[in-house]
């Protein structure tokens, strides 16, 4: 199969080498004929990193399971292979009352990918990650046996594999709960910030009043503005529509552009108009879901703006007792390194656990940056934030990173050891063979010479 469109979101990364379709990769586990290291599902290449890449081997192509297995009207749970999307769940469950408890910031994700990375959304403080709603799963490893697991059989494998960045086995179907809604639509409010400090006093009295909430911040801003956004806050109306729009809108950007359009000058005009826009009105309105949650979806294939480079994207967690001292820091650096962010999302999460052995989301403060691959210059900068975070006791996301050093890794996730030990031998990433995979190679090496 040819591995062109096999690529990661942020483009930075080279696109796979070698894809087999889903159907191939499972009668190779049934089969017990896997070798080591040589697979890694790949689901709809919203990574932004190489999680989702196995440069040493083959990507599997989920994309073609794709059935809804079941939903009972009742409950809200819902049955489904793993390459389903995101969207292809909200159109069926919609008119029953029903949406799903987290959803990421595009409904372009599969099943499978959104319990692997265990995405998280805008209601974090109040529903957790995407992994705290699922019932069951099926996995299968390379020891032939299709496992079924959930939090009373196979527990262990079950928490493993949710945030386990597909490394315990291919996820062939899942079980989840949705949560009932009165309508799709949005109630959604703008509150304006003149700085970080006003943000801050703001987020948890709007965590508590509200379902969902989000910051966009001008990370261009300087001077006296220097922090200043909006705090968008958001509540299903109780009297809306439960009807889906198409996924995925009219504009797309149909060719790569030469060179990156999001530069400075365009991100200058970009974000005063936006905050304008957005911010013109601290007035309740009505928005609808795919607007509120999805609003980049509505341009498809996004990312080529970034150039033939691609883009980074640098997501971090700090403690809520240091955020008042590390955000500013990190948009400083960013700021200095003379770096625009097209997306600069500040928000909180909040203490609800994941099932999950490794989760990115914890109690804190959660900022994600992007910026255009612009070669060690960049690289540099991201280095810093990686540094910025993990001295405040933080953590970087992993599903989102394509260069951490495998240092920054283990300190962001300590019990990464525990996963390793779960890890099918026939899997593995570019992402976890570039940190874990070293970690244990110097780890070897240590115990040797002792």
């Amino acid at each position: 199969m040819g591995s062109e469109r096999f690529g990661s979101f942020g483009l930075a990364t080279p696109p796979a080498r070698r894809a087999i379709p889903a159907d191939e990769a499972i009668a190779l586990l049934k089969s017990g004929a896997a070798k080591p290291g040589s697979l890694i599902g790949y689901g709809n290449g919203r990574s932004y990193g190489d999680s989702c890449q196995n440069d040493a081997g083959m990507v599997v192509d989920m994309r073609p399971l794709n059935r809804i297995r079941s939903f009972n009207a009742e409950t809200g749970v819902i049955e489904a292979d793993a390459g389903v999307l995101l969207c292809d769940i909200i159109v069926h469950a919609a008119p029953y009352g029903f949406f799903p408890a987290v959803v990421p910031g595009t409904q372009f994700v599969t099943l499978g990918g959104a319990i692997a990375n265990d995405v998280h959304g805008k209601n974090h403080h109040r529903r957790g990650t995407f992994g705290c709603h699922v019932e069951s799963l099926t996995l299968l490893r390379s020891d032939g046996r299709i496992h079924r697991c959930s939090d009373t059989e196979n527990a262990r494998l079950f928490r493993a594999t949710i945030g386990g960045l597909g490394l315990t086995g291919l996820i062939l179907s899942a079980s989840i709960r949705l949560m009932r809604v009165p309508s799709l639509d949005i109630v959604e409010k703008a509150t304006r910030f003149r700085d970080l400090g006003e943000f801050f006093d703001l987020a948890g009295a709007a965590d508590q009043a509200n379902e969902y909430a989000v910051a966009w911040i001008d990370q261009l801003a300087g001077g006296h503005a220097r922090g200043r956004g909006l705090l968008f806050t958001g509540n299903h109306a109780e009297h809306g529509s439960h009807a889906t729009l198409q996924a995925g809108g009219r504009l797309s950007v149909a060719v790569q552009p030469p060179f990156n359009v999001l530069n400075r000058p365009f991100l200058t005009v970009f974000n005063a108009a936006y905050r304008w826009k957005k911010g013109r009105s601290s007035d309740a309105r009505h928005a609808g879901y795919q607007g509120f949650f999805f609003p980049l979806d509505g341009i498809r294939d996004w990312n080529r703006l970034y150039g033939p480079h691609g883009f980074f994207q640098h997501q971090s967690v700090v403690p809520e007792a240091d955020a008042r001292r590390t955000v500013p820091a990190l948009l400083e650096a960013a700021r200095r390194a003379g770096q625009g962010s097209f997306l600069t999302v500040l928000k909180r999460f909040g203490d609800v656990r994941s099932p999950a052995l490794l989760s990115f989301p914890r109690p804190g403060y959660t900022l994600t940056l992007d910026f255009p691959n612009r070669g060690e210059r960049t690289l540099e900068l991201l280095a810093e934030l990686d540094h910025i975070t993990v001295e405040a006791g933080g953590a970087v996301n992993p599903y989102k990173d394509a260069r951490m050093e495998p240092e920054t890794f283990a300190a962001s996730f300590p019990q990464w050891q525990r996963l390793e030990a779960l890890r099918d031998p026939a899997f593995m990433s570019s992402f976890w063979a570039r940190t874990a995979k070293k970690l244990s190679v110097r780890r070897d090496i240590a115990e040797a010479a002792e």
